[in-house]
Order: structure tokens, then sequence, then C-alpha cells
């Protein structure tokens, strides 16, 4: 036995050598050809991925055979070209690569190939590539039906009211899964889709509820939607050590996909997906309502950021590496951050948010009493999460994401918006505004002042730049609200706001007494509240929550 594993761990080193080796030679084959300019260089760069291929035949990728047949095509060797076109074609995903399919049926193949588009083997070729492709897409469906299997719920059957809310907080419809990674395609509108990848924990058990973290990545600007996605392309790299600890820690990860257009930081065209996801999500997967975080890198931090200023109920909190904090769709209200808890990881040498500004914004969160923390990474730049030394605040995540957890009914509650499509928190929803009101004398703007930036100067070197610039806009009239309960009494004062509703819970009031509402110092609902049968199942449905279950609201008009 001892000789085995000695044998077994020689053949491994024997294997991971080659694969750094089979890397470095077509990584010198991929700088070649990127500076080719003439036949020389094609030929130069093929060269070295033929000997690639000769030397290390186990470890060809399909990376490797795209740009060798490439450069074949360029040099108009169609058979070599088709020599590595053919074994591509049928490469189900290897590492970080796409399938094989994809290079071949991709929007740029008919220019990249167009030495190849007279040749009939070409056709045949894209026949072949569209069958690998129905059979990639047929066994993703497969596996996403098996994802989203569930035993039947009895609710709509279900027609007392108090009935149906125990059986709600006591809902347990989950199947054991086959894989622990799937990738799911998620539909924006009726002619857009997206992904997100979901991890579980190794032994992932239906009958226990676990923590769920997002991580939100960065450069939307440069994404593009895709409607799959691979492990290797979460799982590793910078998101390293999200897989370790969250493998350790039996949290579950998803990762989703964004864009340019669709994403949470530049639009609100794509700011439901998180929340819509995790409610597909906990249709599936026995989830800790409670226990429900998102994390992100640079503009996925700027969004963990966003959904705490604008959309925070789902979560129990957020966290950001190289956070920019500010909302760029609208107000920035810092004060709603009191709702929840930030933790920023920040970086000295980041050119997206300086240092100064990170300095004064805590000093800010300070003088609010927010539960908020930065932690000050000195002597990187803004990619802060490539370097080994960005463990620790990965540590710090996932000890604070394993004490926290959400208060479903907290006793107070602050929240200022201007887009009413974000007037909910927690117990008070559906907040209408009326601008047209002057406002209270307690609703103030917060706000301080940026006066250096670090800029890349033309030598990729960090300069300090002076700027005149408020750290967040106001393009539009905000309403606030601040309310809070105990014994059953309300007390709400607002600003700028026509109505809103206050959803009521037996966990948190006593439905055997009445229940008082003042507004504004006024007594404005003074009565016993009911179970209410259509709300209670709408408003499970629409968030798929089972803890934070409201039975009934009580509407109030200003």
């Amino acid at each position: 036995m001892k000789y085995g594993i000695t044998a077994l761990l020689m053949l491994l080193g024997l294997f991971i050598r080659a694969q750094e080796n089979y890397s470095a030679l077509t990584d010198k084959a991929s700088e070649v050809m990127e500076e080719a300019k003439d036949e020389a260089g094609y030929k130069k760069a093929l060269g070295l991925y033929e000997e690639a291929f000769r030397i290390y035949p186990q470890n060809i990728d399909s990376e490797g055979l795209y740009s060798a047949s490439i450069l074949a095509s360029k040099l108009k060797s169609n058979d070599k070209a088709f020599e590595y076109l053919i074994p591509l074609s049928s490469i189900k995903s290897t590492g970080y690569n796409f399938p094989g399919w994809n290079y071949i049926l991709d929007k740029d193949a008919e220019k990249e190939y167009k030495n190849l588009m007279s040749d009939p083997r070409w056709s045949a070729l894209k026949q072949q590539a569209l069958k690998y492709k129905t059979q990639f897409y047929t066994e993703l469906k497969e596996k996403e039906n098996e994802f989203y299997s569930v035993n039947k719920n009895r609710l709509k059957e279900i027609k007392d009211p108090e009935a149906l809310y125990k059986e709600i907080r006591n809902l347990n419809v989950y199947l054991p899964k086959k894989d622990r990674d799937y990738s799911i395609a998620f539909k924006i509108n009726d002619s857009v889709k997206t992904s997100f990848f979901i991890h579980l924990p190794v032994n992932y058990n239906p009958q226990k509820k676990y923590t769920l973290l997002f991580f939100l990545h960065g450069a939307v600007r440069n994404n593009e939607l895709i409607d799959y996605q691979l492990a290797d392309w979460n799982l590793g790299g910078w998101n390293r050590y999200y897989k370790k600890y969250a493998d350790r820690d039996d949290v579950i990860m998803v990762f989703p996909r964004a864009s340019k257009k669709y994403n949470w930081m530049l639009s609100d065209d794509g700011f439901f997906m998180i929340p819509e996801m995790l409610k597909q999500i906990k249709k599936t997967i026995n989830i800790n309502d409670n226990k429900v975080f998102i994390a992100g890198h640079s503009n996925g931090a700027t969004g963990s950021f966003s959904y705490l200023m604008k959309q925070p109920t789902l979560f129990a909190g957020f966290y950001g590496l190289n956070t920019y904090p500010k909302v760029f769709t609208g107000g920035t209200f810092v004060e709603n951050i009191k709702n929840r808890s930030f933790i920023n990881f920040s970086t000295d040498k980041d050119y997206y948010y300086p240092p100064n500004a990170n300095d004064d914004f805590s000093k800010l969160m300070k003088g609010i009493q927010a539960d908020y923390k930065e932690y000050r990474y000195n002597g990187f730049p803004h990619w802060f999460p490539q370097f080994d030394e960005s463990e620790p605040a990965y540590q710090v995540i996932f000890k604070d994401l394993s004490n926290r957890k959400r208060n479903p009914f907290p006793k107070e509650i602050s929240w200022e918006f201007d887009d009413e499509r974000y007037g909910n928190v927690d117990w008070i929803s559906n907040i209408k505004l009326d601008t047209l009101k002057k406002k209270a004398e307690w609703h103030k703007e917060l706000n301080f002042k940026i006066n250096k930036w670090l800029v890349y100067d033309d030598q990729d070197s960090l300069k300090v730049e002076s700027v005149d610039k408020n750290a967040f806009d106001f393009p539009r009239k905000s309403g606030k609200i601040k309310a809070e309960y105990s014994k059953n009494v309300f007390r709400v004062e607002t600003s700028d706001i026509k109505s809103f509703s206050i959803n009521i819970s037996p966990e948190a009031v006593n439905l055997k007494e009445k229940v008082k509402v003042l507004v504004n110092g006024k007594l404005y609902f003074n009565g016993k509240v009911k179970h209410n049968h259509e709300y209670l199942l709408e408003n499970f449905f629409n968030t798929q929550d089972r803890e934070q279950v409201w039975i009934n609201y009580i509407d109030v008009k200003i």
C-alpha cells in the first residue's frame, strides 16, 4: 500500500510538471502569435504550438487547438487547420476555456477562418459543431431540471390562514442533489438570458438550512451575458478563497453573470436579477432566510453596496473588496446602512476609489453609528484578490457571516429613497413619494467632498490628481421614513411621503390585542389585525421567505 501511494504521488507530480511545461510552451506561442505581423511570425507561433502538442499530447486543450487552427488558417494550410478543428469541435470544456463547438459557431468565426470558408469541410464541421452544441444544451437542461426538482407543496390547498402560516414557516419540499455544481440559465426578458453558477457544500443535506453568499463580479462594462457557466470560471483564480472557505464552512456560493446593460451598478435594468435568482434558488435549495449575504469586487463591490442602499430586505449583510461606495443610479442615502451592515476591504494603491475618500467615508459612518468596518491593505492595487495576501480578507468575511444573521423584525427602521421601485424595507412596504411637500427638519442630506484621486499616467505609474467632486449625487428628490415598534404600537415619522404599508407578523405583534399606529404624532389606526389568506400566500410566493412571513398589512395614507 505504501509503494502504491508513492507511485500515485509520483504520477501526480509528473502530470503537474507536464501541465506546467505545456502551459509554458503555449503561453510563449500565444505571445508570439499576438506580436506576429507576417507569415514568418505565424509560422513561428504555430511551430511552438505543434511542439507543445507533440511533447505533451495528453495536455492538449481547446485554447491550444483553437489558436493553432487560426494560425494554420492564416497560413492557408487548410489540411492542418482542420486537423486541429475537428478534435476541437468535440471538446466539452477544459479549465477556463469554452466548449470546442463555441469557437466554431462563434460570431467571429467567419472572420477568423475566412480562408476556410470556401472549403467544403467547413460546412461539414459546422454541422458537427451544431450537434455537439445541441448535445451540450440538452445535458445542461437535464441537469437544470434535476436541480429544480422538489416535492410538491400543498400551500394552495390550505384554506385556513392560520394553518397556512404555520405550513409556510415549516415548509420543506427539498430533495437531495446529484451534483455540487450547477449552471442555471436565467431569463432577463423574453429575448435576453444570462446565467448563475451555484456551488453546493460537499454533503448537501436538504433537511438542513444553509448560509448562502452571492459573489458579484466586477468590470460590468466589459462583460457579456452568457446562458451557461463553467466551474473553473468561478471557483479558481481570484475566487479561490471563496471556494476554500465556503467548502470549509458549508456555505453555498452563487455567481451571477452581468453585462454593461444588465448589472447591479450602472443600470436598474438588471438590478432585479439578484433578488429574483435568490427566489428561484429558495424554491429548490434549503436556505436559511436569515443568513443570505452579498459580496463583490470592484463594480461588484459597488453592486453589493447598492443592494444595501436600495434593496436590503432579503439579506443579512454586505461585503466589498475595493469598493466605490456610491449608488450610480440615483441618490446615495447612507443612513440606510443602519438597517444592515457593510465591511469594506480597501487598498492604498487603488485607482477606483482613493484612500483619502475611504477615510472620510469611514468618519461619516462612525458619525451616524452605522455597522460599518473598513480593513486597509497597504501596498496593493485595485486587483487585490489576485494576491495571496488577500486571504485574511476572506477569513474576515466568513467569520462575520458565520456569526451574523438577519433580524427579520427590527425594532427600528430608517429608510430614504428616490425611486418607488425601492420603497420597501423589512416591515415597511409600498412607500410612495410626495416630493412637492416641504422636507421635515430631520430629513437632511449627508455628503462630503473628495479632493484627491489616484490615476495612472502614460507610464502606468500611479499619481495623485487634484479633484473637486462630491462623494454622492442626488439627481432626484427623495422621501424618508423613520419607524419603530414596541408592544403592538408602531410610531412612524415621514418626510415627503404620500403613503405606505406596515406589514404584520405574529412574531412581532400580539394578534389577540389591538395594534396602534401613530403617524407624525397622530393616532392613525387602532384595531385588531387578522390573517389575510390571499396576502399571506401572495407575499410568500413573491419572496420564498419562511422567516419574514407577513399575515396582513395596514395601509397608511398621509
